[in-house]
C-alpha cells in the first residue's frame, strides 16, 4: 500500500543523508521507524511478535493466578 507523507526540507535532507550513511533505502528507514513506533506502543508487528506477546501474557496471567491462590498453612492442624 502506498501513502503520501510530507516532510519539511531539512528533515528530508537528513533522512536522505542517513540512508546514504547506512547504505539503506528510504523505504528501509521508514520500515524501521514504523516498526520501532509499533513496538513502543506494544503493537505486534507480525505473527511471530503477536504469538510471542500472547505467550508472555499467558505466562504472566498464570503466574498471577497462582500467586493469588490461598497457600496452605504450615504448623497447626485443626
Amino acid at each position: 500500500m502506498r501513502k503520501l507523507i510530507a516532510f519539511d526540507e531539512d528533515t528530508f535532507d537528513k533522512l536522505k543523508q542517513l540512508g546514504r550513511d547506512r547504505m539503506a533505502t528510504f523505504q528501509e528507514l521508514a520500515d524501521e521507524a514504523f516498526a520501532d513506533l509499533l513496538k513502543k506502543h506494544g503493537i505486534p508487528i507480525d505473527l511471530r511478535d503477536a504469538l510471542r506477546k500472547s505467550a508472555a501474557q499467558s505466562k504472566n496471567d498464570t503466574a498471577k493466578s497462582q500467586s493469588n491462590s490461598p497457600k496452605p498453612r504450615k504448623g497447626r492442624h485443626p
